[in-house]
């Protein structure tokens, strides 16, 4: 009788030990969901590959990148970034977008249209993976697929400081230089030569591409060469979309004392001080907004794959002002907004190509 009781007691010792023990289990597994659980240990990984020109062309990469260092500072507890630098001629663009996805990022993004088909064929091997590809266009796509393409209405900015560059023209001639000559870089100019002759039908407007392959957009050299060249035909404003080439584009206007009107970024910033008062403006094609808005949806489990576009309505693009241009385009400030809130009441309709400009 003395065992069975000293049996029984063990036995209810044993059972309030158990319960106290998995009690307090149970207490710590409870805090685990509320900071997150295990899951919530783990940060997304977010991934870029530059263009040709790098980080510090001063404009298309350098934008995105301004995006990608934006969602670090706000995102910085929940993600992980690396960019990867291409090859000088931009062959290893596919390898570089393979490597991040084997690595298991969780976004990827390539910056530039000439991404397109290797973004396509990567997503497609690494289904699990999102993309962004700025500029680049995949069709077919819809919200459920892995690619989302950042897409740009370059035209509607373009026609806005090409309209800048004509009531600032002395010589009632204008310059513009291109990267790589493409349907892409051919909208920039367009809607440059509407946004000028909107102003005025009769200004003349000389017109150079740097090259037909990619590295045009790292030649400042030809694109000094060539803004020195439409200067001695008379062009006293030129616009650049060149990337990097601009840099040469800048530092021969400056040379002359004429203007110039930078792209992508607000390129008066980062100019030499003995630069600054020639950049008119720039057209800014807000990739720094398209990256940051794209890591934000994923970071709020909202990502959708297909086609996002940004114009002057969604703050997309536009024209730059600071404390070094506000003075130059002061007196034109007023005409430049007025043709602003035109584009985005559908007034006017800024063509996209040389067929419709014509």
């Amino acid at each position: 009788m003395r065992n069975m009781r000293l049996a029984a007691a063990l036995a209810l010792v044993f059972i309030l030990v158990t319960t106290v023990f998995l009690g307090g289990c149970g207490q710590k597994l409870a805090v685990a969901p509320q900071q997150g659980g295990l899951q919530g240990l783990k940060k997304l990984k977010v991934g870029l590959v530059f263009d040709v020109g790098g980080r510090g062309d001063k404009s298309f990469n350098d934008a995105a990148y301004e995006g990608l260092e934006k969602a670090e500072k706000e995102f910085g507890d929940k993600i992980e970034i690396k960019y990867l630098e291409p090859s000088a001629g931009g062959e290893n663009r596919e390898r570089l977008l393979r490597l991040m996805a084997q690595d298991k990022y969780d976004l990827i993004f390539g910056v530039g249209f000439i991404f397109t088909d290797s973004i396509a064929k990567v997503a497609k091997e690494f289904p699990q993976i999102k993309f962004g590809l700025i500029d680049g266009f995949v069709p077919g796509l819809k919200a459920e697929n892995n690619i989302s393409c950042l897409l740009f209405r370059e035209h509607e900015g373009s026609f806005l400081v090409g309209a800048a560059a004509a009531m600032q023209s002395k010589t009632g001639k204008i310059g513009f230089v291109g990267g790589m000559q493409s349907p892409l870089i051919e909208k920039f100019e367009t809607g440059y030569i509407a946004g000028a002759k909107y102003i005025n039908p009769n200004i003349g407007i000389l017109s150079d591409y740097i090259g037909t392959a990619s590295d045009a957009f790292k030649d400042p050299v030809k694109g000094k060469e060539l803004t020195l060249k439409q200067i001695k035909d008379g062009a006293d404003v030129i616009y650049h979309a060149s990337g990097a080439s601009g840099i040469g584009v800048l530092e021969a206007a400056a040379s002359q004392q004429k203007f110039v009107i930078g792209v992508d970024s607000d390129q008066s910033l980062p100019a030499k001080e003995d630069q600054r008062s020639f950049v008119l403006t720039s057209m800014l094609k807000r990739v720094d907004v398209a990256v940051y808005e794209t890591i934000r949806s994923l970071v709020t489990q909202k990502f959708q794959g297909g086609y996002q576009e940004f114009g002057v309505q969604e703050n997309g693009v536009g024209y730059a002002e600071n404390q070094y241009n506000k003075e130059l385009i002061a007196a034109n400030k007023a005409k430049l907004d007025e043709l602003k809130e035109k584009i985005i009441m559908g007034e006017i309709k800024v063509p996209t190509s040389k067929e419709d400009l014509k």
